[in-house]
């Protein structure tokens, strides 16, 4: 990270904490909901399968920009798939860069060819060995390790939601972060019941055992990109939601946090490790302070 960009955000940190501000930090730019796969888990794919217009996105990131957002996620449906006036997602990357924006992160499902050097993290969702990662997303683990070995940046973050299915193989997922050419850390978070995937949330005591596997794993030498200090927080749903200090923006519309919000009772349930981190870090938790300025210098 940048000494500049790391000052803007500590500035911002203490301005927040001490002030109790509100003002959006990390902003989303849904380019689709449009995508390849059908996830067991996912709750908000192919609703319109809608490209949304490049000048409208160049739009949104300028809206966000505007609301005081320095780190940018591109989000879908699948990222890859977007396409627009002439525009892939690389050029959105790039512009975003330019615009002003410090950190620019893209998330991914992995099965499209990975040439994205500009971004500062490319999030690609790996839910656990071979065998349960086929059965959440099909069969499509040995075309992600593919691209992920023909990638041409390092900048490649595992992302695991963590449910009933693949429960027992985060251990896999953080040894093959540790050990894949072109793959930095490994980010989790625990499934957030949608009403139509409530069969795959994990009780207290599973949401118990999966962070001390991760534990485990932190001090085996795995990369974990999560906050230790955050786990009693996220196994009891005891962190402030929601997240102020992010934003979501699709078509035109701004939600709080993400676009979960609109769903009754789900902030409660929430399993979102960002979320609990942020929330925790701008109340002035200070082993949450503590802990990130460690792990994302070491990662960003």
């Amino acid at each position: 990270m940048k000494v500049s960009s790391f000052l803007h955000f500590a500035g911002f940190g203490i301005k927040t904490i001490l002030f109790k501000k509100k003002d959006p930090i990390l902003g989303t730019v849904i380019l689709t909901d449009k995508c390849n796969l059908h996830c067991k888990h996912c709750s908000v794919n192919n609703i319109t399968a809608v490209i949304h217009p490049y000048e409208q996105i160049k739009g949104e990131m300028r809206q966000l920009y505007d609301m005081g957002v320095r780190i940018l996620f591109f989000c879908g449906g699948e990222t890859f798939m977007w396409k627009d006036s002439g525009k892939n997602l690389r050029d959105l990357v790039i512009e975003a860069k330019e615009m002003g924006f410090l950190i620019v992160n893209v998330v991914t499902n992995g099965t499209f060819p990975i040439d994205l050097p500009e971004a500062d993290l490319i999030l690609l969702s790996l839910d656990g060995d071979k065998e349960r990662h086929n059965m959440v997303r099909g069969d499509t683990y040995d075309t992600i390790m593919g691209n992920i070995a023909s990638a041409t940046s390092d900048n490649i973050c595992f992302y695991m939601a963590i449910n009933q299915i693949n429960k027992d193989h985060v251990r896999d997922v953080c040894i093959t972060a540790r050990d894949t050419k072109n793959v930095r850390a490994v980010s989790f978070n625990f499934h957030t019941p949608y009403p139509d995937t409530r069969e795959l949330a994990l009780s207290k005591e599973e949401k118990k055992e999966c962070c001390d596997v991760i534990k485990q794993m932190m001090k085996e030498k795995c990369p974990v990109f999560n906050l230790k200090s955050a786990f009693p927080y996220l196994i009891n749903n005891s962190f402030p939601t929601p997240c102020h200090q992010c934003v979501v923006i699709e078509n035109g519309k701004v939600s709080t946090c993400g676009r979960c919000i609109d769903v009754p009772g789900l902030c409660d349930e929430c399993g979102y490790f960002f979320v609990a981190e942020y929330t925790l870090l701008f109340k002035g938790n200070f082993k949450i302070i503590f802990d990130m300025l460690r792990t994302y210098l070491k990662y960003i």
